[in-house]
């Protein structure tokens, strides 16, 4: 702390005109020009206080926006999930439910694929998208746009929290899925939303629409998402979140771990748990997408310059995907990665937007 404080003091002693230098040329910002003054300061103590202070700073930051252990760990919050669609409380019908998703977050975007493969209409189930928009948020970052409002006539996602389960604490997260009849949230947890969503008719007569978790293949499935997430949905985000260098080294190992398993179970099968598209392909899909734009250069996951070309198996699988229907739909990438570099700001200070990735580029068309 004392070197935060004598980062203030110096501020204050050049605004008072204590530190002497040659004036800059006109339309030139040198900032405190620090480095070209006859300082009352050594330069180390300078450049010392700077580092320190900014790092004191940027791991507080890093703290809210993201949980972390002693290690400097990201830690993921849990999340609510005491319901599901089907229960006595929350019976299988259409018209009924209503699920809110940001069109930048992996986890929604995995809700977003489950409804776009099942087929589910507006008369099925109500979808709602959020802005990301931190500044304009009470809490949180989703706020409800004037185009797509939201039905229960909340301004943003904490005001409908508090108007669906009264007396919440904790983060407001998306997905979202809530039953509008008793104004109650069903679950805020993306992997039990897909698996309620896949069960689920919700008054759809149609019944021969796709089964992500079908019987036979359940147990394959299941130990699938387990090291997916471990090493690629949330490695990544321990890669971007890490604020030590042993917590970041782990994460980017994990990462480069599960990108290179994955090209090998695609080497022999077109989908991760066989011939055709399941659970397992859903969960990972957000992730592979966001890559290339996003969590390569951003979080810097598995290494420096990482690209999913460099892994043609794992490529070529995500060139399937994208060519199911429904799966260009449920994503505008590049408001996606934008995002990345417009909210989190701790990662991204100076906010400046990288000339963005297309579709082209990564390789899907």
């Amino acid at each position: 702390m004392h070197l935060f404080f004598t980062a203030i003091l110096c501020l204050c002693l050049l605004d008072l005109g204590l530190c002497f230098g040659l004036p800059s040329p006109p339309g030139l910002d040198k900032g405190f020009n620090l480095l070209g003054t006859t300082s009352i300061l050594p330069q180390g103590r300078i450049v010392k206080t700077a580092k320190e202070s900014w790092k004191f700073i940027w791991q507080r930051m890093m703290a809210e926006l993201a949980p972390q252990s002693k290690t400097g760990s990201y830690e993921r919050p849990s999340y609510v999930s005491n319901g599901a669609i089907g229960s006595s409380q929350f019976p299988d019908e259409g018209g009924r439910y209503q699920l809110y998703v940001g069109n930048p977050c992996p986890w929604c975007h995995r809700a977003k694929l489950a409804i776009a493969l099942k087929k589910f209409e507006k008369e099925n189930i109500s979808v709602t998208t959020l802005l990301d928009d931190p500044v304009k948020a009470s809490r949180g970052g989703w706020i409800f746009s004037k185009s797509d409002k939201d039905p229960l006539g909340s301004y943003d996602l904490r005001e409908l929290y508090e108007k669906v389960s009264p007396g919440y604490r904790g983060r407001c997260t998306a997905p979202l899925l809530v039953d509008l009849k008793s104004k109650k949230i069903i679950s805020n947890e993306s992997s039990d939303i897909v698996r309620m969503l896949n069960n689920a008719n919700l008054g759809k007569s149609d019944v021969e629409s796709i089964d992500l978790y079908p019987l036979e293949l359940r147990s394959e499935i299941d130990a699938t998402n387990e090291w997916v997430y471990t090493l690629l949905n949330n490695g990544v985000y321990r890669c971007g979140f890490s604020t030590q260098q042993n917590a970041y080294d782990k994460a980017s190992a994990d990462v480069k771990r599960g990108l290179e398993r994955t090209n090998e179970v695609l080497a022999i099968q077109d989908f991760l748990c066989g011939d055709s598209f399941t659970e397992a392909d859903l969960r990972l899909l957000p992730t592979i997408l966001r890559f290339d734009g996003a969590y390569s250069p951003l979080f810097r996951a598995g290494g420096v310059n990482r690209r999913i070309r460099d892994y043609p198996n794992l490529l070529s699988w995500l060139q399937r995907c994208w060519k199911i229907e429904g799966v260009p739909q449920s994503i505008d990438l590049e408001d996606a990665v934008s995002s990345y570099y417009r909210q989190l700001f701790p990662l991204n200070p100076g906010g400046l937007l990288p000339t963005g990735i297309t579709i082209e580029e990564i390789g899907l068309i």
